[in-house]
């Protein structure tokens, strides 16, 4: 089983449900599910003492259904309705066939119907209680609901009744590894092997520990042979795709990841791995494709809901990724993630001061200023949100004495243009008063001409008159002598002539 959970910038952490590997042997064959849980794929159903005989029918009807299943797991395609009503089918032609509903245990635990499954295998173990796998598989249930204490006792017991099994060893092996005693893990991985050398979970067991203990090239030469028996495990190629990461090949790490949600679709650690990249890279519609796969096997994943915010973020889509923080924080409302990309959103809507008082809110739940290493973003987010806040108050400064000197400028213009009209208003009032005058000066002189004796009306350059060049003329020196009174006195006078 393997549980990841891994951080990254400006996300939550994924919380990843662990991966259900559980393999065999039932009757004579079985075949490996993709989500790890073994199917039964035939029996010849032979008598053994204790053991009540299976009819021939029942037998026909098994085999049949298993046909179909070994041909649905070839092309990739189930149909769980069509292989639960064949095996339904040999169970109720023989109530005895213990194998029929151990594999409808295994199709509807493949479903998700854990209950069911858990009826369904102990019904074949009341029916047969040799038949281990179903204990086993009862005991894997046991273990990914969290009870592992008491998936180690069932381990340990069927180890017991059945000194020659593999995959119990196997499973014990795993449990040691994740809870850090590699040298027991490897003991009883090699002891499965030895006993049942295709055990597949051994095998995995070991690849995880050398792994761990970054000894990469055996991990890789163990994968090679787990393959050989399952070529197309998810589990096997995302340890391959981590240890591509662990030696900085992102792109040899996506293929490989790629591989496992290929294999299996809803295998959610490889889809986390994938999310990440895809957010490192701005691969925003890569990102929200993988973590809706997560949503789809846990809606009420907060952590899932706070990275499909950041990949509407990354989109533009900033309402979008708002509604993911708000359905996150319903969930978990101290989860810091939900506060620091909130605070984002809101310093790129213009709203600094809100923006600040998340990303506090973002350090305070993430532990305090003395837990957050100094270097993390969220300080330098809050520099550039003050100094936008400066900026804003210095450029309200400006505008507010641009505002007072505009002002300023306009009771200016306003004083001058009333101080020239009131000058035009004074020249135009002399200038009537001028006007005025001259007009009453003109009157009094056309009276006065009006007033004077008629003698002086005759001459027209009279005495105190003026001429048109405006001087008076001198009566005495203007009037000329009369030529008739000359000539009348010169034909008086004698002529001295001869």
């Amino acid at each position: 089983m393997i549980r990841v959970t891994r951080p990254w910038l400006f996300a939550a952490l994924f919380a990843v449900a662990g991966c259900k590997t559980t393999e065999g042997t039932s009757g004579d064959r079985t075949v490996r599910t993709d989500d790890g849980a073994r199917e039964q794929k035939g029996s010849s159903a032979v008598a053994v003492p204790g053991q009540p005989v299976i009819s021939a029918k029942a037998k026909l009807m098994f085999e049949d259904a298993s046909k179909s299943l070994e041909a649905q797991k070839k092309s990739g395609k189930w149909d769980y309705g069509a292989l639960e009503k064949k095996f339904q089918g040999a169970a109720d032609a023989d109530g005895n066939l213990a194998e029929a509903y151990y594999n409808l245990g295994v199709l509807a635990e493949r479903q998700g119907k854990t209950k069911e499954a858990v009826g369904f295998y102990k019904q074949a173990l009341d029916r047969k209680p040799t038949l281990k796998q179903a204990a086993e598989n009862l005991a894997v249930i046991q273990q990914n609901q969290g009870d592992e204490a008491g998936a180690t006792r069932a381990y340990e017991a069927i180890v017991a009744a059945y000194p020659d099994d593999g995959s119990s060893r196997a499973r014990l092996a795993e449990i040691y590894r994740r809870h850090g005693e590699p040298d027991k893990a490897i003991e009883f991985a090699r002891e499965a092997l030895f006993r049942e050398p295709r055990t597949l979970q051994a095998y995995k067991t070991l690849m995880l520990v050398h792994y761990e203990q970054k000894h990469f090239a055996m991990a890789r030469l163990i994968a090679l042979r787990a393959t050989k028996i399952e070529e197309n495990d998810p589990e096997i190629f995302f340890t391959l795709g981590l240890m591509n990461l662990q030696e900085k090949d992102s792109a040899k790490a996506r293929v490989q990841f790629k591989h496992a949600v290929e294999a299996r679709p809803d295998f959610l650690p490889a889809h986390l791995e994938l999310a990440k990249m895809a957010l490192v890279q701005e691969d925003y519609g890569g990102a929200e494709e993988s973590i809706r796969r997560i949503l789809q096997a846990n809606s009420k994943n907060p952590e899932a809901l706070v990275n499909l915010g950041v990949a509407y973020k990354g989109m533009g889509q900033y309402d979008k990724a708002l509604q993911m923080y708000d359905e996150a924080q319903k969930l978990s409302p101290q989860l810091p993630a939900i506060y620091l990309n909130r605070g984002i959103i809101l310093g790129i809507k213009g709203q600094p001061e809100k923006a600040i008082e998340l990303f506090k809110a973002y350090i305070t739940n993430a532990g305090g200023a003395t837990e957050v290493p100094a270097d993390h973003p969220v300080f330098g987010l809050i520099k550039d949100q003050e100094a936008i806040i400066a900026k804003r108050e210095e450029d309200k400064k400006a505008a507010e004495e641009a505002a007072k000197m505009e002002a300023d400028m306009k009771k200016q213009e306003d004083a001058a243009k009333e101080e020239e009209k009131k000058k035009k208003e004074e020249g135009l009032k002399a200038q009537q008063s001028e006007a005025k005058g001259n007009a009453v000066k003109d009157a009094a002189r056309a009276a006065e001409d009006s007033a004077a004796p008629p003698d002086k009306k005759a001459d027209p350059v009279g005495k105190g008159s003026k001429k048109s060049d405006g001087k008076k003329v001198d009566e005495k020196k203007s009037t000329p002598p009369a030529p008739a009174k000359k000539a009348a006195e010169g034909a008086e006078e004698p002529s001295d002539s001869l």
